[in-house]
């Protein structure tokens, strides 16, 4: 159960310390024919709980509540309408709030402001009286958000209520907000009538949320609050400046206007404060056994030794990709249930959810929503770029511990197929389909898999998002997912094409790079886009793997088959030998640049590991006299040219030829695998 962390009789507390100088402030109001006198409380804002930490990718980030607790003031007569005001939130940065579809304003939104905390069960003059005629009556939302209670809106009246007020009231009969009255003309009825809106939807309008007719019923009695909850504002934290050991700050200031003077003290508030979500050092990448970072230039593969992920052994997998968040509540999961009591800090992606279950028509979206919810839980994306052509990328399908083992227990995090695929279209995480498993060879953990699926490429790019359903908010969250490649060695064909390197990007999700949105409408409240939204200004990028080429590159400095002499040139296929180095297989192209050489590299056949290739310069290019230099599609590839003249009667002269540095020669004993392990 989350904690309840609001007492609305401190917030009374507050109210009466900031009010007793300006009690006088408000001035009676006429208003309309059967409004009759009123004299306006006096109101100070304060933060509803706790102000929350923005992350500054976020585009739609929630935060915290306004509340406006105000005291004083004399009522209108019983059986008049109760007078107006307009209260308007303005931020230092864009409200992105959901838009949901009315009839009466299009740009009526998720954000409300609620009356004397609906739904809380607090006792107290508002809770206990004024927001119900029958026990557990939650919300009352007002149907017409472009003007509330005022005129031609889901106009109040001062009614009467045979509730019986709260513990320790001395009220009896006191009056309340009710709708409609009975009787023509505004005339009274002692009749307990349905209770007035205590819920208000804000009309969002760039930087600022307008929350239109909100009924102003003083409380009256000395020591009595009437308590104004605005919550479910997002922002555009993104558009705050944020950086090093100070965090940026999203500021609302709160004005007012209407039919009735609302004096408020304290009218400029922090409602966030931002800094990075994702951890720029602990977001990377870690060795297979996730026992140590891995390398910063990632894993290196040798072009011609082919990777398989159904193999049982370990070769395929390329590491771990590790999101880590920067402070405890950067990761979150889409709802606590159902979030229907005020002030509650839910840690969640949703904010407060109506109580009464009501529901907004979005017909942009196709999708029924109810203020307060997310489309989903956090998303974390890893988008791996310059991908080469024939290479095939897994990951796993949830959290791993490392790159051979699923933890036992609830998931932290499931990949999903799409990175804007709601969880509301059926009520459940969109999961990716698990496609096959990847098995270890490694006798000290033989027998373990884990799920994995592939990442679709496209023209070299492609993504992996997953939804975080699982997490703490009292700690830092680290959540590791495993990454694994698969590819058909063709060095003759240059594939994998190398030398190059496959990069990965790690990054909330969606973001304007995976084309759902653009960065400007991302950044502004929107009826058909999901919430939430992030954008791409603060990814972190590593790179993933690298591919050297699997060719020897030998220089004959002199080859001669003019005069009576000729050349025998060898090539030996070296990658069979007693270090481990994986046996590879390929032809060599023999170039001559001098006098009389052929047009055309010659192509050898196949030179099979642990062989020897031979061939006299008369044979491959007769009449020739210069030098060679043979291209081999293998790796250890060493060459021998002995020149003599006919039969080495009087003249014989022998050398190796010189190994010429290509980028493609590893150590030996390295397989090209794994180099981080």
């Amino acid at each position: 159960m989350p904690e309840f962390r609001k007492n609305i009789l401190a917030l009374a507390a507050v109210a009466l310390t900031a009010g007793i100088a300006s009690a006088q402030v408000g001035t009676p109001t006429g208003g309309p024919p059967g409004v009759g006198g009123t004299q306006a409380p006096t109101c100070t804002t304060t933060n509803g709980a706790v102000t929350p930490t923005l992350r500054a990718e976020g585009y739609t980030e929630l935060t915290g509540d306004i509340v406006i607790v105000c005291q004083g003031g004399s009522p209108p007569v019983l059986g008049s309408v109760i007078p107006t005001a307009n209260i308007t939130i303005f931020l230092n940065t864009a409200v992105t709030s959901r838009l949901l579809q009315t009839t009466t304003a299009g740009n009526a939104s998720e954000a409300l402001l609620l009356i004397d905390e609906p739904g809380s069960g607090l006792s107290g003059y508002g809770p206990g009286v004024v927001t119900t005629t029958v026990a557990g009556t939650g919300p009352v939302v007002c149907s017409t958000p472009a003007v509330g209670a005022g005129f031609g809106g889901c106009t109040e009246w001062v009614g009467n209520s045979t509730i019986v007020p709260p513990a320790g009231s001395t009220n009896t009969g006191v009056p309340v907000s009710v709708n409609p009255n009975t009787g023509a003309g505004g005339a009274f009825s002692a009749v307990a009538q349905p209770p007035g809106a205590n819920a208000f939807q804000g009309v969002v309008n760039g930087n600022s949320v307008t929350f239109f007719g909100i009924p102003i019923l003083p409380p009256s009695t000395i020591g009595e609050t009437r308590v104004l909850r605005i919550t479910n504002i997002r922002a555009n934290a993104n558009g705050v400046t944020a950086g090093g050991p100070t965090p940026g700050s999203v500021v609302a200031s709160i004005s007012t206007s209407g039919s009735t003077s609302l004096p408020i003290t304290n009218s400029t508030l922090t409602t966030g404060f931002v800094t990075q979500g994702l951890s720029a050092s602990g977001s990377l990448l870690r060795n297979n056994q996730n026992t140590g970072n891995g390398s910063g230039s990632g894993t290196t593969f040798a072009q011609c030794s082919s990777v398989s992920v159904s193999s049982t052994s370990s070769s395929a997998a390329l590491g771990i990709v590790r999101f880590q968040e920067n402070f405890g509540t950067a990761f979150k999961i889409r709802t606590q249930g159902l979030q229907n009591v005020p002030g509650t800090i839910y840690n969640s992606e949703s904010g407060f959810e109506l109580s009464n279950g009501a529901i907004f028509s979005n017909t942009g979206a196709g999708l029924n929503y109810q203020p307060g919810f997310a489309d989903y839980g956090t998303r974390l994306k890893a988008v791996f770029n310059n991908v080469p052509s024939g290479v095939s990328l897994f990951v796993s399908t949830r959290d791993v511990q490392n790159s051979y083992i699923t933890p036992t227990g609830v998931a932290q995090a499931l990949l999903v197929v799409g990175e804007g695929a709601s969880d509301l279209g059926n009520g459940s995480v969109p999961q990716a389909t698990q496609t096959a498993v990847y098995t270890s060879g490694n006798t000290s953990i033989l027998g373990n898999t884990v799920g994995i699926a592939p990442v679709p490429i496209n023209s070299g790019t492609g993504a992996a998002v997953w939804e975080v359903v699982s997490t703490n908010p009292a700690q830092i969250d680290t959540i590791d997912f495993a990454v694994y490649i698969n590819f058909s060695a063709s060095p003759s064909t240059n594939s994998p094409a190398a030398p190059s390197t496959i990069s990965v990007t790690l990054s909330f999700a969606p973001t304007p790079s995976g084309g759902l949105f653009t960065s400007a409408s991302g950044a502004a409240a929107s009826n058909v886009l999901t919430i939430p939204r992030f954008s791409d200004s603060l990814n972190i990028t590593k790179s993933l793997a690298n591919f050297s080429l699997c060719q020897s590159d030998l220089l004959f400095p002199y080859v001669i088959n003019v005069n009576g002499f000729d050349t025998g040139l060898a090539i030996a296929n070296t990658t069979t030998d007693p270090f481990g180095t994986t046996p590879q297989v390929g032809t060599c192209s023999l170039n001559f640049y001098g006098s009389s050489g052929p047009a055309a590299a010659f192509v050898t056949p196949t030179v099979a590991t642990g062989t020897v290739y031979a061939n006299l310069a008369s044979t491959i290019a007769p009449g020739f006299s210069g030098y060679m230099i043979a291209i081999c599609n293998f790796q250890y590839a060493h060459g021998f040219a002995f020149v003599s003249d006919v039969g080495a009667r009087n003249l014989a002269m022998g050398y190796l030829a010189l190994v010429l540095n290509n980028g493609g020669s590893l150590s030996r004993g390295t397989t090209g695998e794994n180099l981080n392990n």
